[in-house]
């Protein structure tokens, strides 16, 4: 199925505006929703319709609906793809005005007052009818990858305007926050003053040294979490998102990789590792790169998959 004028050939596959569910939906309504589309799209729906709808029905599922329920349905695709979705919107965050959309329920969600009410609203309102008509699957797709984009950019703008006022997010403000620092009582009389806290470099080593270990006992998947919960905790460390691209290099996870080397340049332009990842992924993947192929073999922008953010429609 050739992806139809006005719609976008992006960076990454926008599994959630396939099904229709905002960037937030956990696993059951992953489910739920995959389910109900699976029903419009069944032969025995339509059997009444067209040889050709039926035809484009089939494409759909097969091509468009059931990759992107495999990816959204599995801890682990799914867990990467929310990390690809945090760091476009970390991305989206540092623009100095917002991204240019062109449907009108992004547009209005540009100055919403109340975006997460405003965002899951259009969704619901966009995804109610998004497989009523087979041949305008394509167009609500956009519309609600453009929606998704500007949700992020909104949430990422909000986090960033925060940090700037010196407002702490309630997720670090949290007791559980790795990064909280209750104030500590005064000693009492006559006892001993506590222990200095350690300092921010010091907690970072202790991650890293236990990636490490991980990864000197070969034992790569808990490197590779122990690296991610150390990004949620210091997002801004080109050292955390270099070596974690250098995880994801030996277990062959290309993609992420190339994600996170990409994140650590950006963050510090002269980061050696880095760089050295870079350039092995430009020399080894460069040609299915340049084709859209990613390491698991899917296409990412002319085999049936929507880029998730990107520039203006085409005329």
């Amino acid at each position: 199925m050739q992806l139809e004028q006005g719609l976008f050939k992006l960076d990454f596959s926008d599994y959630h505006a396939v099904l229709g569910i905002p960037v937030s939906a956990d696993a059951k309504v992953v489910r739920k929703r995959y389910l109900t589309i699976a029903r419009k799209l069944h032969p025995d729906s339509l059997s009444t319709a067209s040889t050709a709808d039926k035809q484009r029905a089939s494409e759909l599922l097969s091509k468009w609906v059931n990759p992107a329920y495999e990816v959204l349905s599995q801890d682990k695709p799914s867990t990467e793809h929310q990390l690809v979705l945090k760091l476009k919107g970390q991305t989206l965050g540092r623009a100095t005005k917002p991204p240019e959309v062109d449907s009108e329920p992004a547009k209005q969600l540009i100055k919403a007052p109340h975006v997460d009410a405003a965002y899951r609203q259009a969704v619901n309102a966009l995804a109610s009818e998004q497989y009523d008509k087979l041949d305008s699957v394509l167009q609500i797709i956009g519309q609600l990858s453009e929606l998704n984009m500007m949700y992020l950019y909104r949430t990422a703008s909000s986090a960033a305007a925060s940090q700037r006022s010196g407002v702490t997010p309630k997720a670090q403000a949290s007791p559980t926050s790795p990064t909280a620092t209750p104030a500590a009582p005064p000693p009492k009389s006559g006892t001993a003053p506590p222990p200095p806290r350690r300092s921010q470099s010091t907690i970072l080593d202790s991650y890293i040294n236990r990636a490490q270990e991980h990864e000197q006992s070969q034992d790569y998947g808990q490197a590779v979490l122990e690296m991610r919960e150390a990004i949620k905790t210091y997002p801004q460390s080109a050292r955390c998102h270099s070596y974690l691209a250098s995880l994801y290099l030996k277990t062959g996870q290309v993609t992420m990789a190339r994600v996170h080397a990409k994140r650590a340049l950006e963050i510090t332009p002269d980061n050696e590792l880095a760089k050295t990842i870079q350039t092995r992924l430009d020399r080894a993947g460069g040609a299915s790169g340049k084709s859209g192929t990613t390491a698991k073999g899917s296409d990412k922008s002319s085999g049936g998959f929507f880029g998730l953010f990107g520039g203006k429609k085409k005329s």
